[in-house]
């Protein structure tokens, strides 16, 4: 007989399994998680910065940003699992004055959604939390000391973990190769483990969202894109406690990790594809932005062996697609974050629960990121994308 499951969740990595444990504190056990892998993580959860932050300019990634920042201070709590979670600020640094307006019109709309958290820097200020910055043309910053970072793994395992518990299924090695339907939308997925029969399914499949959305003849406006990350041997310059420090002329930015540091940047001249193989000649492109900020990042060492690379899943307006897909009955989206996957994954969890169990949802206005947004031109703007 074959398998059967109230929901079923395609991919495991942070949101999939974020979107199980809310189904389940919920009260919907009945769930049915596929990974491909035959481990968890091994998708761009693993590979994530682990960045958290309420700095943004748009209320509905605000609001995704004040539940999740909540949601991980008592994460353990909730899961039994310590998430990491180190609110060491991120540190936003102008030195043009059109990013000075920009961060004073973000702090009022922060402000107005309910962050507390959140000051505007004078150039002393800035100097004062990262000293070893270059100082002739500081205007000012921002400051959000809730903000951080978490362990992405251990936040997923314990999303995982507390699901399963509550009586959530997980299937490993379990790669669909089909999505069934009939004249009520959805009936099915198939998998190389076997067949599951289900009204339900969830696509949490991260860059691979496309791929899985087409099995159910839907288009979905998802790309890969790689974004690379360096981090650096011991560099005790560097306080541990340091705030993720955004230089807002380049888009560099790094923070403390190990004894080291971990540096990101952007690079503009990435194509999208499935490329995750990491480019040597990336660390002196960032290398070159890093010490034009940071002078003393010139005796930085780094051992290209342990820099990695990853895949964002972007959208064309870089906010998710979260909900159903009225086309096809009992199909659910939850892609697209981005790069914003990892810190909005208890709130994603908590909306497509929302509209799994009740069909609305109070945290947000989910119409708003909505697949139909882009054949309707209802693009979001967020220019606050790292």
């Amino acid at each position: 007989m074959a398998e059967t499951a109230e929901v079923v969740m395609i991919g495991g990595g942070i949101v999939g399994a974020s979107v199980a444990y809310h189904l389940a504190e919920g009260g919907c056990t009945d769930v049915l998680v596929l990974e491909r892998e035959a481990h968890l993580g091994r998708g761009s959860t693993g590979k994530s910065m682990g960045g958290v932050r309420a700095q943004f300019s748009t209320e509905i990634n605000i609001r995704l940003s004040l539940y999740a920042l909540d949601f991980f201070a008592r994460f353990e709590q909730a899961t039994g699992c310590p998430p990491g979670y180190r609110p060491q600020g991120y540190l936003f640094v102008a030195t043009r004055e059109k990013h000075m307006e920009y961060l004073r019109a973000n702090f009022q709309l922060q402000r107005a959604c309910g962050v507390k958290t959140v000051e505007l820097l004078s150039p002393a200020e800035v100097l004062h939390r990262m000293p070893h910055l270059r100082s002739d043309d500081v205007l000012g910053g921002s400051f959000g000391s809730a903000d951080g970072f978490v362990d992405p793994h251990s936040v997923m395992g314990g999303f995982m973990q507390r699901a399963t518990e509550k009586g959530v299924h997980l299937w490993k090695g379990a790669e669909v190769t089909g999505i069934l339907k009939d004249a009520n939308g959805i009936a099915g997925v198939e998998t190389r483990r076997g067949t599951v029969s289900t009204r339900k399914v969830v696509n949490a499949a991260g860059p691979w969202a496309a791929q899985v959305a087409a099995l159910a003849g839907v288009d979905l406006p998802v790309q890969p894109l790689r974004r690379m990350l360096v981090p650096t041997e011991p560099f005790p310059l560097i306080a541990r406690e340091a705030p993720m420090t955004i230089d807002m002329a380049t888009g560099f930015h790094f923070r403390p990790e190990g004894l080291g540091v971990l540096l990101a940047w952007n690079d503009p001249e990435e194509t999208p594809g499935f490329k995750t193989q990491f480019d040597p000649a990336f660390i002196e492109k960032i290398l070159t932005r890093a010490v034009d900020r940071v002078p003393c990042f010139e005796s930085l060492e780094v051992n290209p062996k342990r820099a990695w690379a990853g895949l964002y899943e972007m959208t064309p307006d870089h906010y998710p697609i979260l909900g159903p897909v009225p086309e096809v009955p009992g199909f659910y989206l939850a892609n697209g974050f981005s790069g914003h996957g990892v810190m909005h994954s208890p709130a994603t969890g908590k909306v497509m629960s929302d509209l799994i169990l009740r069909g609305h949802t109070d945290l947000i206005d989910a119409t708003a990121l909505n697949l139909a947004r882009f054949a309707e031109g209802r693009m979001i703007h967020e220019s606050a994308v790292l």
